[in-house]
């Protein structure tokens, strides 16, 4: 798996401000995204939207599990000052 592909796909499928992706043992997936895009939708919307150009990775194996924090520009200040 390698982890710019997978960047690449997701910085074309979803308009952003900022952009993390990140792996453990080479199958568990660490993605956290800011995203305009986001504002006023639910939380199982925004995580959709993820998983949508991940799809084809996930259904052959590629990709074993995803882990999505998915922010507005808000959000993710609050989220920063807070250290989560």
């Amino acid at each position: 798996m390698n982890l710019e592909e997978i960047k690449d796909l997701l910085a074309e499928a979803i308009e952003h401000e900022e952009l993390v992706v990140e792996h453990e043992d080479n199958y568990y997936l660490n993605i956290t995204i800011v995203s305009a895009l986001f504002e006023g939708m639910r939380p199982v919307k925004r995580q959709q939207m993820v998983y949508q150009p991940l799809n084809a990775m996930i259904a052959d194996g590629t990709i074993h599990a995803v882990k999505i924090k998915a922010f507005t520009a808000d959000e993710w200040q609050k989220h920063k000052k807070l250290n989560f």
